[in-house]
């Protein structure tokens, strides 16, 4: 699980340094379900290297005076939403596994209003929080990472207090070709690791979560994940010849079309039952 980690934090940590905005299949914020009003009111940048697929603060009952867990900050775009939420009163925490996720995160909170919100480094399986202290984890297209769901959603259930809730924004995929799931590329853009809905919601299930559902859902064009795979190729690849990344990219449209079919994003809900 470690040397899968490392990978996929690499390539995030390039897409940083590169001032990439698309390295997962769903293309960041501005395909999601942000309105105007929330992006406009974000410190500038902010959105443009958001990585998620949805936004899971979106219709949550979140309120002044909570805390609220963020599973895999980033550079810090769902931590600042919910501070505004929970207020002076509340506190939100971001964790996630990548220094330059957190050094990004750092610089956008520091210019932000918004002194309410610590960030910790640390893996989502093994999370630096106390246990039934958090009222909310929300999650950006970061489960599916994981090599190790089942610990994450153990973690989950332990930093949660009783009627603790969740809404997790994530990428789901049915019967996803054998070559796409040992593709190293293609899971650093959130294809390769995913599992099902039904797994998803059953791995909630069995570590005591209740009222657990799929509230919204996302799909995605070819051209979108394809997109996503020749940002994250070599340079050198996409100067083979002269028409170049073009060349690449249409080529990629065809190989997704049979994997945007079987590929979306989901918003789940759920509550830790006492």
């Amino acid at each position: 699980m470690k040397s899968t980690s490392k990978k996929i934090s690499k390539e995030y940590s390039k897409a940083i340094k590169e001032n990439k905005n698309i390295v997962s299949a769903t293309g960041g914020a501005k395909f999601a379900d942000y309105s105007t009003h929330e992006l406009d009111s974000l410190p500038k940048g902010v959105a443009d290297s958001s990585f998620g697929c949805g936004n899971p603060l979106a219709s949550s009952s979140v309120k002044e005076g909570d805390i609220v867990l963020d599973l895999g900050c980033g550079t810090g775009l769902d931590l600042l939403l919910a501070a505004e939420k929970v207020g002076p009163k509340g506190k939100v925490i971001g964790v996630d596994m990548n220094e330059d996720m957190l050094k990004k995160a750092k610089e956008n909170i520091d210019v932000s209003e918004y002194r309410n919100i610590e960030l910790r480094k640390g893996m989502i399986e093994s999370l630096p929080i106390e246990s039934g202290s958090i009222d909310w984890v929300i999650s950006n297209c970061v489960i599916n990472l994981s090599s190790d769901k089942e610990q994450a959603f153990k973690e989950i259930a332990r930093v949660l207090k009783p009627n603790g809730q969740i809404h997790i924004s994530d990428i789901v995929s049915e019967n996803m070709p054998w070559w796409v799931k040992k593709s190293g590329v293609l899971t650093a853009a959130c294809a390769g690791a995913t599992i099902s809905e039904n797994h998803y919601l059953l791995g909630l299930k069995n570590v005591g979560m209740t009222d657990c559902s799929v509230i919204e859902r996302q799909h995605y064009e070819p051209s979108q994940l394809a997109s996503a795979v020749v940002d994250l190729l070599p340079t050198f690849l996409t100067k083979i010849t002269c028409c170049g990344k073009g060349l690449i990219e249409s080529l990629l449209i065809k190989v997704a079309s049979p994997i945007a079919k079987n590929l979306w994003s989901a918003k789940f809900s759920g509550k830790l039952s006492i």
